[in-house]
């Protein structure tokens, strides 16, 4: 498999249907994932629990690449999300970058960004119009 396809695997098996067990084969034990929060890098039992997590809020994830590069053991992808809410099924839309560094089929590096920002929005968890909101300087109150 190219390392694309790899990836793809990994949407299908693990965030589309829910295979957690494909995390210990593909996600090394040394493997670190920076970009999803803040100034943390997730090992592999924070990748399992943020998929949980995930998958609480959205069914029916479908990831797809709209574009590709790789190199060597390198690939970086812009990924398009589709997804339903699952407490009341509308669409949700999510965008991302990843670069992943693979060895023997085994993902031993990931930098993400994904633009929870709308994830959340389109889940009613902030304001649809955060990012604007946040751009005048205020901020935001919470309840």
């Amino acid at each position: 498999m190219t390392n694309t396809e790899l990836l793809q695997y990994w949407f299908d098996e693990v965030w589309s249907n829910g295979n957690l067990n494909v995390i210990d084969r593909m996600y090394g034990p040394n493997t670190y994932s920076t970009g999803v929060i803040s100034g943390t890098s997730l090992q592999r039992e924070d990748i399992r629990e943020l998929v949980t997590a995930i998958r609480e809020l959205l069914k029916e994830i479908k990831v797809s690449f709209s574009h590709v590069m790789e190199q060597e053991d390198w690939l970086a992808v812009r990924t398009e999300i589709d997804a339903k809410r699952s407490d009341n099924e509308a669409e949700v839309q999510m965008t991302g970058q990843m670069f992943i560094r693979f060895e023997n089929q085994v993902i031993v590096e990931s930098h993400s960004h994904f633009n929870y920002l709308a994830l959340f929005e389109q889940l009613d968890q902030i304001p649809s119009e955060a990012v604007p909101i946040l751009l005048t300087g205020q901020a935001m109150q919470w309840k």
